[in-house]
């Protein structure tokens, strides 16, 4: 085998968003864009020179050709020693717990999470950091700095490497290991959750669904779920991962699972579902009769802790992101923790994590972690919720209201404009930002602001500061609206507008979501000119 040099051109558009860099598959697919990227990881972290680098991906389409070259560039960079999953397979946060439990200098993911797989569909590529947790904003500043100024990439001449079979193999200086993509992950989850309790809730006769919409998460809830819990055989649906997810959209809330939604609502209704997403980092809480936001959820975990073995001792303190609804402030401040309101994106947890600060947090795109790993973690949220159901042994319906009747519920739901021009986006929010100095105080179509700002984050571990991370519009009432164009699309722009209201009075709470926040949805609208810049004159997706 020889180390080959290519000489090469920069593109552009390799600047990565807050979670790595996701583009279309026809995008990854020209020549050298794949590797300019993976060749301007090596070089913004020297250290991968001889160490350690754990690899794997949620199996979308161009996985397996693109993890090959990933493996031949590793070795021509002189990487020591990497870990794959067989089959190239691992879900986030499983790979986020091999790095931590390895000691490997990062993990680079091959995946684009939430979004559709196939031909047509998206790829995307992220490096974790040492601890386990997404590249920090410096480092990935650092490797878009080092793909603007690429001349050359460096890949060895060699053939595949056979990532059907565990076990070792050689590539030039550089050691292969395949290992079981679940083992380890499935190993840790017994530590963590009273697996006990949930097979004795079981063997009385409650039923779980699980929906792994095709997806990497599939082999991880087999063997869970199925394998280790008992429950019976089929339990989990769409388990085998697919590589356009069966041409279904791998994200996992009532839109893309219109199905299971479904069957959680009719006659017959299992007592209990989750579905996850194309990584199984993020989740869907569902019960007979009720869709759990994943607000909520955060917020209900944390107020029952120490039902869970792992959270025995307490809570140091929880995080949420920006625009995910204050429900679990509530109750951080009667339970006497901390809360911290970070940016959204799984890194600015991180630190937090890392410092003790938290061992809990959440955000409201279907993101639920804690202090295992440094990523959201789909399935571990599943089996902290049966642990919750074991312990307390009564329906998930009656937990919510139960919880609301405690601590007020917060009506949420978020409104995406997507496919939008960049332009109109921008338009948008510079349009809201143009106005905040004058709103608070004020009443604005019929509504009296108490607070508006662009959001910015000082990290209290490290001092890092992040700014214009979204906008806040808080009203007297209790009520919000939140404005942000996403970075995690690769058409066009999509417009976030997240509404929230709170609701103290037991008599209001079973309103329907929408039709509670309809005067904050209206306000919000009207304040951001949306139709004036977009000409949408409703959102493409409401959840």
């Amino acid at each position: 085998m020889a180390v080959l040099t290519f000489a090469t051109t920069p593109f552009l558009d390799q600047k990565p968003g807050t979670s790595g860099l996701r583009k279309k598959v026809t995008t990854f697919s020209q020549p050298h864009y794949l590797e300019n990227f993976v060749q301007a990881i090596f070089n913004a972290v020297p250290a991968l020179k001889g160490g350690l680098l754990v690899v794997g991906g949620d199996g979308r389409y161009f996985n397996d050709g693109a993890i090959q070259t990933l493996l031949r560039m590793a070795a021509a960079n002189g990487v020591g020693k990497v870990i794959v999953g067989r089959h190239g397979l691992l879900s986030t946060p499983a790979a986020s717990l091999l790095i931590r439990r390895h000691g490997a200098v990062g993990g680079i993911i091959l995946s684009a999470s939430h979004n559709p797989g196939g031909p047509e569909g998206d790829f995307g590529i992220k490096f974790n950091a040492a601890n386990g947790g997404p590249a920090p904003e410096r480092l990935t500043e650092a490797m878009h700095a080092a793909s603007q100024v690429l001349q050359c990439f460096y890949c060895c001449d060699s053939q595949d490497i056979d990532l059907g079979s565990l076990g070792r193999s050689q590539l030039e200086t550089m050691q292969v290991d395949v290992i079981d993509p679940v083992a380890d992950y499935a190993g840790l989850m017994q530590t963590l959750v009273d697996f006990d309790a949930i097979r004795d809730w079981l063997r009385a006769g409650h039923r779980v669904r699980l929906d792994a919409l095709h997806a990497v998460g599939g082999p991880y809830a087999v063997k869970l779920f199925e394998d280790l819990l008992g429950a019976p055989l089929g339990s989990v649906r769409n388990a085998a991962p697919q590589a356009d997810f069966a041409g279904e959209h791998p994200d996992p809330n009532p839109v893309h699972c219109a199905g299971l939604v479904a069957h959680m609502m009719g006659a017959g209704a299992a007592d209990f579902a989750a579905a996850f997403d194309g990584d199984a980092d993020r989740n869907m809480i569902l019960g007979r009769g009720c869709v759990v936001t994943p607000s909520d959820s955060l917020a209900i975990l944390a107020a029952n802790a120490r039902t869970l073995p792992q959270f025995r001792d307490g809570l140091p303190g929880v995080a949420r992101s920006m625009p995910t609804s204050r429900a679990v402030d509530v109750v951080a401040a009667r339970l006497g923790f901390d809360c911290y309101e970070t940016p959204t994106g799984w890194k600015y947890f991180g630190n937090l994590l890392d410092a003790g600060r938290i061992a809990l947090c959440g955000e409201e795109s279907y993101g639920t972690g804690a202090s295992h790993v440094r990523e959201k973690d789909g399935i571990w949220a599943a089996l902290a919720w049966l642990n919750l159901l074991a312990v307390r042994r009564q329906p998930v319906a009656e937990i919510v209201r139960e919880h609301w009747a405690s601590y007020g519920r917060h009506c949420y739901s978020r409104h995406d404009y997507e496919g939008l021009p960049l332009a109109a986006g921008e338009a948008v929010m510079a349009t809201l930002r143009g106005k905040l100095a004058a709103l608070p105080g004020q009443t604005v179509y019929g509504l009296q602001v108490s607070l508006a700002d662009d959001f910015s984050y000082t990290d209290p571990v490290d001092g890092t500061v992040s700014g214009q991370q979204g906008i806040r519009v808080a009203l007297a009432d209790g009520s919000r609206a939140v404005f942000r164009l996403s970075g995690t699309g690769t058409e066009g722009a999509t417009l976030r507008v997240y509404l929230e209201r709170y609701l103290a009075d037991v008599a209001q709470h079973a309103q329907p979501a929408q039709a509670a926040l309809a005067e904050v949805a209206r306000f919000a609208a009207q304040l951001g000119e949306i139709e004036a810049h977009t000409g949408r004159v409703r959102a493409d997706v409401v959840t």
